[in-house]
């Protein structure tokens, strides 16, 4: 985060969780910030993006999450296999390859395995970032993908040669999102998360892996970020978990039934992969490994299983997800009709049978 430069920070909204941590801002800009963000919080009654809905709570159909606590490349495989169905074709697997020497990314060698056995001729998938850093320009972001190992598979920075509009249905935000033009070369994409905190989005699954990490780097980020030049200082965390969920609605549009998702709950810093080597150290314990083809399962059981740990575990991560407003990504995802909120979750280390949240957690052992 301290590779922002002050301009780019004012064009992301003046957000207060990152006003905070940002070296340079004076305290009446971070008070104007927060006397903005009381203001808007209060005219969006009912988001409730800083609360948790637990799950005896939510209503409607089930979808289907497998688990597995083998945090491995094996585990990774195994995963995958149950979703495998849904990826044909063209395959580009979007996951964040990190800033320079990144500790907590998945790590390189399962990701290695997964495409040696299973997907041959994928492709990873990335965007350059909106703001100045290591992954800014394209030379800068391959530089960084040969300092943290990605040299094993073709990578793809997709908003390489130009980008592309995709509709987004039924928004209150964007009628179309930006994204790398090269998104539309692949007949399906399999999102490969780091589940984790984020320093402005509360945390980050596959909602904000595709719907920041499809959308290009100069236009679809603005877009989310910044909006128009009237809406600088003038935007609450929750219109941005809003608008960054219309974005990945895009990318979920688009590939129909042809995508799928995998969560690995490891090294769970409460900021983000693009922290790099100043993130903050894990507190939460590593938990496993989650796959579904339904994008709203997936983040709610991620956060479900945080919540499950006891309070001492899951304190830090809570506190972020709950202060950057981050849940209003769930419940938004629920609104725009993207999945559901209540799953089966099956544990694939025990023949896929149904487990609580309580006995999945139950042998969760402190991060170490």
């Amino acid at each position: 985060m301290d590779k922002f430069s002050r301009r780019s920070f004012v064009k992301m909204a003046g957000l207060v969780a990152a006003a905070a941590v940002m070296p340079g801002f004076s305290s009446d800009e971070i008070k104007k910030a927060e006397a903005k963000e009381e203001e808007l919080t209060k005219a969006e009654p009912g988001t409730g993006g800083d609360h948790y809905d637990a799950p005896q709570g939510r209503q409607g159909g089930e979808s289907v999450v497998y688990f597995t606590r083998d945090l491995s490349a094996a585990g990774l495989l195994k995963l995958y296999e149950k979703i495998a169905p849904n990826i044909t074709g063209r395959v580009g697997i979007k996951l964040h390859t990190g800033e320079p020497h990144g500790p907590n990314i998945i790590p390189r060698p399962w990701v290695k395995e997964l495409i040696a056995k299973d997907l041959p001729e994928a492709k990873i998938v990335e965007t350059n970032t909106y703001y100045q850093g290591d992954r800014y320009t394209t030379e800068q972001h391959r530089k960084t993908l040969a300092i943290n190992g990605w040299d094993f598979a073709p990578v793809d920075i997709m908003d390489e040669s130009g980008t592309a509009m995709l509709p987004v249905k039924g928004g209150k935000w964007f009628t179309e999102m930006s994204v790398g033009a090269h998104l539309l070369d692949y007949d399906s994409l399999l999102v490969l998360t780091h589940f984790k905190g984020h320093t402005m989005g509360g945390f980050g699954g596959s909602n904000k892996n595709i719907g920041i990490g499809c959308a290009d780097g100069r236009i679809g980020k603005k877009m989310i970020h910044a909006g128009s030049e009237s809406e600088q200082w003038a935007m609450s965390k929750e219109m941005l978990m809003e608008r960054i969920t219309e974005s990945s609605k895009a990318t979920v549009d688009h590939f129909g039934d042809h995508i799928a998702y995998i969560n690995v709950l490891r090294n769970m810093s409460v900021d983000c992969d693009c922290a790099g080597t100043t993130a903050a150290k894990p507190t939460v314990p590593n938990i496993g490994i989650l796959a579904s083809t339904d994008i709203l399962a997936i983040d709610q059981a991620s956060v479900d299983f945080v919540y499950a740990l006891p309070e001492h575990y899951r304190h830090d991560l809570v506190e972020r997800m709950e202060t950057r407003h981050g849940l209003r990504q769930l419940s938004y995802m629920k609104e725009l009709g993207m999945g559901r909120d209540r799953y089966v979750l099956l544990d694939c280390d025990h023949g896929e049978k149904p487990i609580t949240l309580a006995d999945a957690v139950s042998k969760v052992k402190p991060f170490r």
